[in-house]
Order: structure tokens, then C-alpha cells, then sequence
């Protein structure tokens, strides 16, 4: 049995082209059942996420396997052949493998070291599962894989760095304030980075939650989202004293906050540490707050150095747990060699014995009856030679040998060997 994956990715394909390729949830039962009744293809998943499309194989022939699974992609989405292998990447066996527990692990990820991918393999997996598409080879893989990304968060660092600016400003918030859901927070504004802060603001447990904007409507939307308390665009200064966290992003084009205002607001809070993000281009918030006491200011390039070095960060734990997937693949590899040669290994042993046995009871009927212990060190005897003569090709099957393959097919024919198909075989 041959390991397959073939897919594209946000390295290989534009956008244009993975929509086309996406295989939708509600038809993805029907997809793999045709995927199944190839004749080459014994086990199958398909992953199809916004940033990837690829189905992994167990295949009886690597090369039928090829064709068939492209063949599948090109009419079940009406794609041409063309698209498709300017697109595709295949791997194979090995590399096959290593590709599956590095998307498991995040490092083929867009952002590395990010976690959606592995509960999308998990559904990919169970959605096989369910309606048997999957047998002991891929069964086997996926649940390693899982197990593999489990070790590389466990043993490395690859996902502890924020590597969003949004992310990065919690992160910030996190380092300044002990207890986030004792603080209260601001939204001041509506862009787009600044309203995912304040989501991850609010799934980090702050509760109070003030949110204004030029456009009454917009803040109002805001408020009822974040379950926070509308106030009016030209009060906000005053309210700040009131706000121990603050994250603006307004569009306007000059300072809406200067430093004598601010130097009246922590007055007012005598002298409460302040934590402000302006994610504005150009910034809002004068620069010289930062000078006051027990104000934190970050604008957008500061927290881009911070994501930058956080990068670097994973880069070097993802070259940790590159180390990790290179163990674990030899030992999967070395499971499915022993999976291959068991079949012929069994037959041999069966056949030897089969062969001792039937030798020892011709000679026990020609000779004088003999006393029991004799014919216990008999049977000894003539056990010991067999498994001295058989364990030679025993050893050899059960090796990593890169010829393993035509050893099996030698063994078979030397001693004659019948091989019962596995369950993997098509009915």
C-alpha cells in the first residue's frame, strides 16, 4: 500500500483558483464515495479549508493513483487539466507523510504555528471515517499526525508568540494589566484591526466596554456586538478617565487626542496606568502622551516590530519541530514496512510448520513407538531447524531495506506462498 497527497495551497494557487477547487461540506459524503470507487484508491480524505484543497490516499499503485485522484478533481469540479497541474503538488510515500504532519503541525500553515488547521483535519478525518472511506493505513497516519502536532506544541514555542498586530496589542495588554476583567475599554473608531482587538480584548475576559465613533449608527452596531455602552464622538476625552485600556483607529487625518488632554485625564485618574493602541494611519494619538507617566503607547510600526520578532521567534521553534516530524515520520514508516512484509512473514512461518509437521508424522509412524520425552526432543529438534533455516528471509522481510518490495515478491514464489488480499481490496 502506497501513502499519497495531492492538493494545492496558498504557496501554489490564487484565490480564483482554490474557490474553484473547494469541495463543500454538504457534498463532501457524496464527493469521497466517488473518490472511493476508483479502482486504484483503497483508503481517502479530503481537506478543503480556505487556504488548501488536498486529499490524502492509501493506493494500491502509485501511479494509477496519480491519475485517478486528478482525474477525480478535474470533473468533479468541471476544471481543466491545464489549471490543474500548473497548481497541483504531489507527494509521495516519505514525503507524503511529512506533508501531512507538517499541515497537522501548522508549519505548511500560512501563519505558523496557528491552530484551525488541526480541528479542520480532525473533521476532514472524522467525515472519512463516517462513512468508511478511511481503513488501517490512513487511520493510522492522521491519528499520528494529531499526536505529532500535539508534541511540537508541547515541546516547542511555535505557538506561544503573537504574530497579528491585533493579537500583539492583547498580548501588550496582558503584560500591563494582570487581570484583564477588571479593566474597562475603549474603542474609539472602527477599523477593521482595531475591531479584532477588541474582540480578542473581550475573549481575554474585560467586560466593560465603551465604544464611540463619528457615525452614531456604526457605534451603535459596535456596542450591541460587543455588548458595550454607546458614548458620544466629541465626549470621549472626557470619558477616558474611565478607560483603562484604549484602542483607536478613526481615519482622521490629525491628532484627536494631544498630550495636555491626556495630562488632564490621568489627573482625573490619579495616575492609573493607561494602556493606548493607535493602529491609525496616520496616527491619532499624539506621540508625546507617551512621555506622561503610567501611559502606554504603541502605534502601529511598534507593535510591527513586536509581530516581527515574534515571527523570528516561530521560525526558529518551527525548525524544532521540523526535527520532531523527521522522528516521528521513520517510525510510521518503519510501522507500514512491518504492516507490508506481516502477511508474508505469517505465510512462511504457517508454511514451515505446515511442512515440519507433516515430515515428523511420517517418520513417527515408521519407527518403534517411542517414549514420550523422546518425541518431545524430537519435535525440539526438527522446531529448531526450521526456525534456523526460515529466519534469515524472516529477518531480511522485516528490515528497512530499500529492496524490501522484490524481497516479498521472492520469498512469495520461492516457498510458494499464497497471500490473502486485505480488507482494503475493492468488492
Amino acid at each position: 500500500m502506497n501513502i499519497l497527497v495531492i492538493g494545492l495551497n496558498h504557496k501554489t494557487a490564487p484565490i480564483e483558483v482554490r474557490e474553484k477547487v473547494a469541495f463543500d461540506g454538504g457534498r463532501l459524503t457524496e464527493a469521497l464515495h466517488m473518490l472511493t470507487a476508483a479502482s486504484a484508491i483503497r483508503e481517502s480524505i479530503i481537506l478543503s479549508t480556505c487556504n488548501r484543497v488536498e486529499i490524502y490516499a492509501a493506493v494500491s499503485d502509485i501511479n494509477s493513483g496519480v491519475s485517478e485522484i486528478t482525474k477525480f478533481i478535474s470533473d468533479y469540479h468541471a476544471v481543466s487539466g491545464d489549471l490543474l497541474e500548473r497548481s497541483l503538488y504531489i507527494h509521495k510515500a516519505e514525503e507524503a507523510v511529512r506533508h501531512i504532519y507538517r499541515v497537522a503541525s501548522s508549519l505548511d500553515s500560512m501563519v505558523v504555528g496557528e491552530p484551525q488547521i488541526l480541528g479542520q483535519l480532525k473533521d476532514a478525518y472524522d467525515a472519512a471515517l463516517n462513512i468508511k472511506a478511511t481503513g488501517v493505513y490512513l487511520n493510522k497516519l492522521i491519528r499520528k499526525s494529531l499526536s505529532v502536532a500535539k508534541r511540537i506544541r508541547t515541546e516547542t514555542k511555535i505557538a506561544e508568540s503573537a504574530v497579528s498586530i491585533s493579537f500583539a496589542a492583547v498580548e501588550l495588554a496582558k503584560k500591563i494589566f494582570d487581570d484583564l476583567s477588571t479593566k474597562s475599554f475603549m474603542l474609539l473608531g472602527a477599523g477593521e484591526m482595531a475591531e479584532l482587538a477588541a474582540r480578542h480584548l473581550i475573549n481575554s475576559g474585560v467586560q466593560d466596554v465603551y465604544v464611540t465613533n463619528r457615525t452614531t449608527t456604526r457605534a451603535e452596531e459596535l456596542a450591541r456586538e460587543f455588548n458595550g455602552k454607546v458614548i458620544l464622538f466629541d465626549n470621549f476625552p472626557l470619558e477616558l478617565r474611565y478607560s483603562d485600556i484604549v484602542i483607536c483607529s478613526t481615519g482622521a487625518p490629525h491628532y484627536i487626542l494631544k498630550k495636555d488632554e491626556m495630562h488632564r485625564v490621568m489627573k482625573e485618574r490619579k495616575q492609573r496606568p493607561v494602556f493606548i493602541i493607535d493602529i491609525s494611519v496616520p496616527r491619532n494619538i499624539d506621540p508625546g502622551i507617551n512621555d506622561l507617566d503610567n501611559v502606554y503607547l504603541y502605534d502601529v510600526d511598534s507593535l510591527q516590530g513586536i509581530v516581527d520578532t515574534n515571527i523570528q521567534e516561530r521560525a526558529k521553534e518551527a525548525q524544532k519541530a521540523e526535527k520532531i516530524v523527521d522522528e516521528e515520520i521513520s517510525a510510521f514508516v518503519q510501522w507500514t514496512s512491518s504492516l507490508t512484509a506481516t502477511p508474508t512473514i505469517v505465510a512462511l512461518r504457517n508454511r514451515a510448520e505446515e511442512i515440519r509437521r507433516a515430515e515428523l508424522e511420517k517418520t513417527l509412524q515408521k519407527i518403534t513407538p517411542l517414549e514420550e520425552d523422546k518425541i518431545r526432543s524430537i519435535e525440539q529438534l526438527t522446531a529448531a531447524i526450521v526456525n534456523k533455516l526460515i529466519h534469515p528471509p524472516m529477518a531480511a522481510l522485516k528490515s528497512e531495506d530499500e529492496n524490501r518490495e522484490q524481497m516479498l515478491d521472492l520469498v512469495q514464489k520461492l516457498f510458494n506462498l499464497e497471500i490473502k488480499s486485505d480488507n482494503h481490496d475493492k468488492r
